[in-house]
């Protein structure tokens, strides 16, 4: 099947005079989840990031160090896989013409990707769409968040964006990234698999000027509650025709979530003065009825996979496999009734599936979760109101002591990002060396960032900030981040530890909180290579953990869990 898309859409290139196409894996709305995956059509290849180019006759797949195994099992036969950290496209591809949709690239993606060494060409129409349309349900009605759930209203938000606009000597901010528009506007929708995000853009002038870019019928309920009136809405097809009625002549605009499409029906008239979207950096910073809302989503979510954690090790008595697992622990969550969907499909992997960082277990690829196995599991929920992800490695017999040992190494990196006086180590940058240094040691590591930022109810992924190797966004106060290390051993087994943790300020000196409340796997743990404070944090977090969600478990689950501490 997908060997036929691929001859189909060669043979569209020598209409369009190309050597190429470049596919990305984000649509129009630059979603990482999407319901348009043209990537996967063209590759089959399901990870959430990751580069397509199809020549005449070889094909590409640029993917970053998570999905190297993953691409490899799912597209290694038609393309070649190529990790895009080490080797950017530019640095491979010569003298070629290659073409591309300009409604689902950057200026920035494709410099950065393709740079000059390059010819590419601007073809309107998508030609992956053009072999393979995918039929989209028909999404539902944009709502409002409440008040007392957003923590400030949207008038409030738009008056702090228009004096950024001012600040910056600009007319207009084209909000390109729907998560931002939700942010701003206090609305949600369903128009994403794992995310309450709308997809639509907003225009904010100044002075009073707002413009909401969607179909008209999906805002009927914002409408009549007159957050907006029906000469505010411009649909998608209309965004050349409203830029032409403004007055001024200044734009900033978004360089991660502008299309070169939009991008050039605004220069057509305006002059981009900053390629900066304010909204990124004001969300990230979570008031604190979105901190209270995070942390009642976290003990919900807590219960349901402390549950399932003690059926799994416990009650379970029956062989099931990796999808068998990430069904029961989906039916733990929908037993909440503030539960609604999940915030990324569930990574559940046994043994050698567990090195596969972001492994997807299907019908196909599940295995049975065997007792000398050690089992991965990722997984995250979208709550009303709150947004979970959490990783636990979980065991059923005793390991070996090097396992043990590299559990605990990376479990030591896990405290030490935990216990991070923030003032000190500011930056993602520097906490990450913290996470790595008991790996380091030995020679070791991850392929994968230590933690990304979370949205309120919102996108599980979220910037500016994260800890990584390169990202240096100051962190402050209210911000959330996951703290996620881990250890990866090709073909046998994988291990990461993962909780999201918001900051506050304690005593004058910024520190992260913990958000999950979920047991860590003690049996895996080598207590010698634990230090007197990292036993004491440990046994502090078990405490916290019972004492938040006890009350919901039975009996025998709470004997259980006090044996952890």
């Amino acid at each position: 099947m997908i060997y036929k898309r691929i001859k189909q859409l060669v043979k569209k290139f020598k209409k369009y005079k190309i050597d190429g196409y470049i596919i990305p894996k984000n649509d129009e709305f630059f979603s990482e989840y999407a319901n348009i995956d043209r990537l996967k059509t063209i590759s089959n290849f399901s990870g959430s990031a990751g580069l397509a180019v199809i020549l005449k006759k070889k094909n590409y797949l640029f993917v970053d160090g998570r999905y190297t195994i993953q691409a490899q099992l799912q597209s290694g036969k038609l393309f070649k896989i190529i990790e895009i950290h080490k080797f950017l496209p530019h640095k491979i591809l010569k003298n070629l013409t290659l073409g591309f949709d300009p409604s689902i690239h950057t200026r920035k993606q494709l410099n950065v990707y393709f740079g000059k060494s390059l010819f590419l060409k601007q073809i309107n129409n998508n030609l992956v769409d053009e072999i393979y349309k995918k039929k989209i349900i028909k999404t539902k009605k944009f709502f409002s968040l409440k008040n007392n759930i957003a923590g400030e209203n949207y008038k409030s938000k738009i008056n702090r964006i228009r004096k950024i606009i001012k600040s910056n000597k600009a007319d207009y901010l084209f909000i390109s990234a729907p998560e931002n528009v939700a942010w701003t506007l206090n609305i949600r929708g369903s128009d994403n698999p794992n995310s309450p995000i709308p997809n639509c853009r907003l225009i904010i002038g100044k002075e009073k000027e707002i413009f909401l870019i969607t179909e008209k019928e999906k805002v009927s309920q914002i409408i009549r509650q007159k957050k907006i009136s029906k000469n505010q809405i411009t649909n998608p097809k209309n965004l050349k025709n409203l830029i032409n009625k403004l007055k001024g002549n200044k734009f900033i605009i978004d360089s991660l979530s502008c299309s070169i499409l939009n991008e050039k029906i605004i220069r057509s008239k305006f002059i981009i003065v900053n390629n900066n979207d304010p909204c990124y950096k004001l969300k990230s910073i979570k008031n604190s009825s979105e901190i209270k809302n995070m942390i009642n989503a976290h003990i919900e979510d807590g219960v349901a996979l402390t549950k399932f954690i003690y059926w799994i090790k416990n009650i379970n008595k029956k062989k099931i496999t990796e999808v068998d697992a990430q069904n029961k622990l989906e039916k733990f969550r929908k037993h909440n009734k503030n539960y609604l969907f999940p915030s990324f499909n569930t990574i559940a992997g046994t043994g050698s599936n567990g090195a596969i960082v972001h492994y997807r277990a299907s019908k196909k690829s599940t295995k049975s979760i065997k007792k000398n196995d050690i089992f991965l599991c990722d997984s995250g929920g979208q709550y009303k109101y709150g947004t979970t992800d959490v990783t636990r490695t979980i065991c059923f017999s005793k390991q070996k002591d090097s396992i043990k040992n590299n559990f605990t190494k990376v479990l030591k990196g896990h405290i030490a990002v935990a216990t991070t006086d923030i003032n000190k180590f500011n930056t993602g940058k520097k906490i990450d060396r913290r996470a790595r240094q008991f790996l380091k040691k030995d020679g070791l590591d991850y392929e994968h960032g230590t933690g990304h930022g979370v949205g309120f109810f919102s996108n599980v992924h979220e910037g500016p900030q994260s800890i990584t190797k390169i990202n240096t966004v100051k962190l402050a106060e209210g911000m959330i981040v996951s703290n996620e290390p881990g250890y990866y051993k090709k073909g046998y087994y994988g291990i990461r530890i993962e909780n999201l943790v918001f900051i506050k300020k304690i005593n004058n000196k910024l520190r992260f909180k913990n958000l999950t409340l979920a047991p860590i796997e003690k049996e895996l743990i080598n207590f010698n290579l634990l230090n007197a404070k990292e036993k004491n944090y440990l046994v502090k977090y078990n405490l916290n953990v019972y004492s938040k969600i006890s009350k919901f478990l039975n009996s025998a689950e709470k004997k259980w869990l006090t044996n952890l501490f």
